[in-house]
């Protein structure tokens, strides 16, 4: 079995009633808000829509199976 490892930034830590933070391959720092059911962007302060989701665990999938 193989694995990869990202960088996690020093800036992001836990947050009261977030899950994560959560680093994407491109660098992206989300949590996961489990009240709201969606992940939030703390640089922009949004939720982030369920296709741009998509499309960063898309990333994730295929940097996964380079390895």
């Amino acid at each position: 079995m193989a694995y990869s490892v990202w960088e996690t930034s020093k800036e992001f830590g836990p947050r009261k009633d977030l899950e994560g933070p959560f680093t994407f391959v491109n660098g992206r720092v989300l949590y996961y808000d489990t009240k709201a059911g969606e992940y939030w962007d703390p640089r922009t302060d949004f939720y982030v829509e369920q296709s741009e989701m998509d499309l960063l665990h898309d990333l994730l999938a295929k940097a996964i199976t380079k390895h």
